[in-house]
């Protein structure tokens, strides 16, 4: 394959097929990684739970630790950390006040 505009058309081939090989492995993997999560569902994981736990192996420990204390900070300051007013049902969104 000739250079057009100084593009070496054998290199650029040579990427673009490196890449297509790549995504055809990439997309195996997903569909791999799919049977796995149907099978844990199969057999009564949550795997919204699962993909969270995923994604928390993947911080390190002083990340992780910094995420749940901000969660804990913003549920608390939403009243809905465990114990907290609106967790118990004394605040909300207006429906223990409607049934009253």
């Amino acid at each position: 394959m000739p250079d057009v505009g100084g593009i070496a058309g054998e290199r650029l081939r040579s990427f673009i097929e490196r890449i297509e090989r790549l995504e055809e492995e990439k997309a195996a993997l997903a569909a791999d990684i799919r049977e796995i999560f149907a099978e844990a569902k199969g057999v009564g994981f949550d795997t919204k739970i699962m993909r969270q736990v995923l994604k928390l192996r993947k911080l390190d420990r002083e990340d992780r630790q910094e995420q749940e204390t901000l969660l804990d900070l913003y549920l608390q300051a939403l009243g809905m950390a465990p114990g907290s007013a609106a967790e118990a049902g004394d605040m909300g969104d207006g429906q223990d006040q409607a049934a009253e």
